[in-house]
């Protein structure tokens, strides 16, 4: 499969419209910084990017848009913490390392870790997910 830096604009209108969304080209273009490769970011950044050859995308769009695609299943969205959302290209069920002093984030697949005894379920509801975010630091150093 190629890469979705490799696909025209129409391809990626194509994609979008695949998925009920509009195709407008300010969404073409964010489509096509995120889903071209397995990436995390957060909405700033992106905004950052997809206007880093002049403005032409408000931060208003890019967080809608970000929204939109995330509730289509383009990308989706990792709370690492009430002030931190970041959009995860990979829509595989898999799991994260965040380094808390970095911020960044790293895909842990889901064949590589299980999560067992999950408590009785609220009548009338079921499972969607699991999602496990593992917080790391840099280990302290041991004194000899």
């Amino acid at each position: 499969m190629r890469a979705f830096q490799d696909h025209t604009s129409q391809e990626l209108a194509d994609l979008l419209r695949d998925r009920g969304i509009n195709p407008t080209a300010q969404r073409v273009d964010i489509a096509r910084l995120l889903l071209y490769r397995r990436i995390h970011m957060a909405a700033e950044e992106v905004f950052r990017l997809v206007n880093s050859d002049g403005p032409h995308v408000s931060k208003a769009t890019v967080y809608n848009t970000l929204g939109v695609f995330a509730e289509k299943g383009l990308i989706r969205e990792v709370v690492i913490d009430p002030m931190r959302v970041v959009y995860d290209s990979n829509t595989a069920p898999h799991h994260h390392f965040y380094n808390v002093e970095t911020g960044e984030l790293f895909d842990i697949e889901e064949h590589t870790m299980s999560v067992d005894g999950l408590p009785p379920l609220p009548q009338g509801t079921e499972v969607e997910g699991v999602e496990v975010i593992v917080r790391l630091r840099p280990a302290a150093e041991t004194v000899s």
